[in-house]
């Protein structure tokens, strides 16, 4: 991890006129500030309000100029490639980015690298066949181990199970990375537990809306379904509305991304485990990383940020 730098605080300036002094060495001006965007899915998860927090810190720490930018969904995929042209034309030194899919973003990213601008991935990693076929060197990522933050999450949830139970999965947005990766964490731990039958696995795009909807569906072609892992915490949220509001209580559901709501359904006893990825420690490496490369600095090719189960034990 990067160490990381405090600000120190200016002269005061005087707005009177002043005299010059004889023999005075003319004031050398200050260089201007890098200029890194940030760029994220949406500020409606409270995943990215956690990034941008830590990217503001680094913007303090480090001496940069952040510009945050953001589309109005996480799947509001043109949106998000529109704001990238945006700070092209803008002309920033280095754009941060959580892209919403893994394969579309990478043309407009390429138009990026071309004029000289700095590129790092965060959350959901572009795909490095895309980023290759496009004639592109490696992009550096920072994230979590999703496939295995979830087989962990999911081995919570399989831990206990010994009679045949029905299990089910509420996947993400199923062109980006981290949602795969997550969806096949989750399906490793289950299969390992020969009681568990996984009888579905649909896709609620991360929304709260649609993870209630899917969870409506799911119950009326598979009613006995007692566990449920949903791959992040806004989906898991719609499964537990669904849940109280139908009095369906002997369902054991866990999530990702240990939101502050999230953590208070597990203290309640309604969600029982959910994957803290340390969301402002990514958007504050993804500026730190960025400001290396401008900088020169070799970079590792992927940044690997610790992740924590988050359940009633670790919450006492």
């Amino acid at each position: 991890m990067l160490a990381a730098c405090g600000d120190s605080g200016g002269p005061a300036v005087s707005t009177a006129a002043q005299a010059p002094v004889a023999g005075a060495s003319p004031v050398s001006p200050q260089p201007a500030l890098k200029r890194v965007a940030l760029v994220m899915k949406t500020l409606t998860n409270p995943f990215f309000i956690e990034m941008e927090k830590g990217a503001r810190r680094a913007e303090k720490e480090l001496g940069v100029d952040l510009q945050v930018k953001t589309a109005a969904q996480e799947t509001s995929i043109e949106q998000q490639i529109q704001i990238v042209d945006d700070m092209i034309a803008a002309k920033v030194d280095a754009i941060v980015i959580a892209p919403g899919d893994s394969q579309r973003l990478v043309p407009v990213l390429k138009k990026a690298l071309e004029r000289g601008i700095k590129v790092v991935n965060l959350d959901n990693r572009l795909d490095p066949a895309a980023i290759a076929q496009a004639g592109l060197a490696p992009i550096p990522f920072i994230s979590v181990d999703n496939e295995q933050a979830a087989y962990r999450a999911a081995k919570f949830l399989a831990a206990d199970v010994a009679q045949p139970t029905e299990a089910a999965i509420i996947e993400g947005i199923r062109s980006a990375d981290n949602a795969r990766q997550r969806l096949a964490g989750a399906k490793r731990a289950f299969a390992e537990n020969p009681a568990i039958t996984l009888v579905a696995a649909e896709s609620a795009s991360w929304k709260i809306d649609e993870g209630y909807a899917v969870t409506k569906q799911l119950f009326a072609k598979h009613p006995n379904v007692r566990l449920i892992f949903a791959a992040n915490d806004m989906m898991g949220f719609g499964v537990l509305k669904y849940l109280q509001e139908t009095g369906k209580s002997d369902v054991k559901v866990g999530s990702y991304d240990a939101l502050p709501e999230a953590m208070a359904e597990v203290k309640a006893g309604r969600l029982a485990v959910t994957v803290d990825q340390q969301a402002a420690q990514q958007g504050f490496q993804g500026v730190a990383l960025a400001l290396r490369l401008l900088n020169g600095d070799a970079v590792a090719e992927v940044l690997l940020i610790d992740t924590r189960l988050v359940t009633s034990a670790t919450l006492k």
